[in-house]
């Protein structure tokens, strides 16, 4: 159940209990006033007929009356007093009764208490209806607020949604001086805090990559003149990964950035730019083209998507590695282990290659497939396959 549903039904709720707590006062007042005033009535018409009956002046009163409430008879029989009584299930209707002992006897009058229970009923009608169009007003206004909250509410959801999925710049723009103004106000400090850190921590990152680019450059060199043999090649070989993984770092470092990557799109078969991808890696990568388009995207992006994900699939899966190509999408798959489950729910994260399982490495390859994808508006999506292996999707749609 959501705030707006909850809002609304709290404040139908306080409306109807407010209503009912009113309309029940005003009933009892209502008819201890219509009481007081028949039995004030009936108590005067007791009193002009007992001085008519000691003036000896002809009444309609009645006396010693057999249908006399018993309450009555009993209170006026030991009392030398006048008094009321209403008889609510008399025949004919309610009935309000005066009486009074007048020597050895005892005279009474009565009047219908029906117009005043009709009174009644009427009020009772109109405060039901009062009270219907409050719950519903009380109803209508829960909506408006719990909309309007709502509203804000899930502005500042989306806002940290949208900086979840790395729009650094979004912001909330607080209204009022609430509870969610405080809320858009802690969304925007975080922001800022969270672009501040992540900015420095791509300064480093790119700054440490520059500052080993022109030793790792000599070591290379240096390599080159170095006279044939296993050391020799040992010392190549770690020097070549060293280089790639400065320039892996850089990359990371320029995709970073918003703005400063962007792609040089032109109209490709999207079948041979994947031969050729794979073809440039060197691996033997089985290719399967079940639908061909012609798309619009930066070739060189999408062959550096795909040599990674191959890379990847060689480093952490197990052969066969196929590529499927169907219409604008590109399916890298191979029969390994599968992704690790944070991977899945998360995403790749730099630095980070998995599970054990999976094999070793520097955990930026899938990082870079993720922005240069961004770079390119594509989509990016990896799954376990139900008969084992991990497949990658590329959708340049």
């Amino acid at each position: 159940m959501g705030l707006r549903t909850k809002t609304a039904l709290v404040i139908a709720a306080v409306a109807a209990v407010v209503a009912a707590f009113i309309g029940l006062l005003v009933h009892q007042r209502t008819a201890d006033d219509q009481r007081e005033d028949a039995a004030r009535t009936a108590d005067a018409r007791l009193m002009e007929v007992l001085q008519d009956r000691i003036a000896g002046v002809e009444t309609n009163a009645l006396v010693n009356p057999r249908a006399l409430p018993t309450v009555l008879r009993d209170t006026v029989t030991h009392r030398p007093v006048r008094a009321t009584y209403l008889q609510e299930s008399a025949h004919g209707g309610p009935v309000m009764w005066a009486a009074a002992r007048s020597g050895a006897d005892i005279v009474a009058v009565r009047r219908s208490y029906a117009p005043e229970v009709r009174a009644l009923n009427s009020l009772d009608q109109v405060l039901l209806s009062a009270g219907a169009a409050a719950v519903a007003l009380g109803c209508g206004l829960g909506i408006a607020v719990a909309a309007a909250a709502g509203r804000r509410i899930g502005a500042s959801a989306r806002t940290a949604q949208r900086i979840a999925h790395g729009d650094l710049t979004a912001r909330v723009t607080p209204k009022g001086k609430d509870e969610i103004a405080e809320l858009a106000d802690a969304v925007n400090t975080m922001a800022d805090a969270l672009s501040l850190r992540l900015e420095a921590e791509r300064r480093v990152t790119a700054d440490i990559a520059h500052e080993l680019r022109t030793p790792v450059a000599g070591l290379v060199t240096a390599v080159g003149l170095l006279p044939p043999g296993r050391a020799t090649e040992l010392v190549s070989g770690g020097v070549d990964q060293l280089r790639r993984l400065v320039e892996d770092v850089l990359e990371v470092a320029r995709l970073d950035v918003p703005g400063i990557e962007r792609a040089q799109r032109e109209q490709v078969l999207l079948g041979e730019l994947a031969r050729r991808a794979v073809a440039a890696t060197g691996k033997d990568v089985e290719v399967r083209v079940h639908r061909d388009e012609v798309v619009a995207t930066d070739p060189r992006r999408v062959e550096r998507i795909l040599a990674n994900l191959i890379a990847n699939a060689y480093r952490h899966g197990a052969p066969p590695v196929t590529l499927e190509v169907d219409g604008a999408a590109v399916r890298v798959s191979d029969r390994g282990p599968g992704f690790p489950a944070d991977l899945l729910a998360e995403g790749p994260q730099r630095f980070r290659t998995g599970a054990r399982e999976r094999g070793t490495g520097i955990g930026l390859g899938l990082t870079i497939v993720m922005g240069q994808a961004q770079v390119l508006g594509a989509r990016v999506t990896y799954e376990n396959l139900a008969e084992g292996g991990a497949q990658a999707t590329v959708d340049l749609t």
